[in-house]
Formats: structure tokens, C-alpha cells, sequence
């Protein structure tokens, strides 16, 4: 599955648009970790409890996705986006988003 945030493919056309596709989580975070990122973020530095919950969410979200558009018979997701959104007090959604396509190789 290729999975792009740009419009077009070199070397390949698009042959069938399927629509938009997506894929999403809601994750909160660990009390411990809020805590300890709490105090990191009084001293400075990477809050890498969130970076790591950031990369797992995305990933999620992104297959998520890819299984929507693998389901409806594409082989490509375009313009893929993502997106966060607080649904509550310490919990978040995060959102891929594309149209998903079939492509096929130009001969040339």
C-alpha cells in the first residue's frame, strides 16, 4: 500500500478514485507519566512519554486507515493528512486521513 501526503505518484496514474478514507485512536495519557512530564517540563527537554504516545497513536491511526482503504480495494492512499483533536480533559484523538486510489504503473 502506498501511502503518500502528496497528489500524484511519478510513474504511476491514477486509474479508479475510491474516496476519502481514515483511520483514528483516542489515547490518554499514563498519571505517572503526566506527573514526571510535569516536572520535566519545569527543568526542559524532550517529554519523551508524549513523543512515544505521539508515534504509537500515529501509527495506529495510519493503519487504521490503510486497512479502511486496503478494505475497498485501493493500493494507494494520496494526500494524506493528519490531524489531533482533545475529546477531554487529558485524552486526545489523533487522525489520518487521505483519499484512497488505485494506481497503476505507466510503461515508459
Amino acid at each position: 500500500m502506498i501511502v503518500t501526503s502528496i497528489e500524484t505518484i511519478p510513474g504511476y496514474r491514477i486509474v479508479k478514485h475510491l474516496g476519502l478514507v481514515q483511520g483514528s485512536t483516542v489515547r490518554s495519557k499514563h498519571a505517572g507519566k503526566d506527573i514526571l512530564a510535569g516536572l520535566k517540563n519545569i527543568v526542559g527537554g524532550e517529554l519523551t512519554a508524549y513523543t512515544e504516545l505521539l508515534e504509537e497513536s500515529r501509527n495506529e491511526a495510519l493503519d487504521r486507515m490503510k486497512t479502511q482503504a486496503s478494505s475497498i480495494g485501493a493500493n494507494a492512499v494520496l494526500n494524506v493528512r493528519l490531524a489531533t483533536s482533545a475529546v477531554t480533559a487529558g485524552a486526545a484523538e489523533l487522525l489520518a486521513y487521505g483519499t484512497a486510489v488505485v494506481l497503476e504503473r505507466v510503461d515508459g
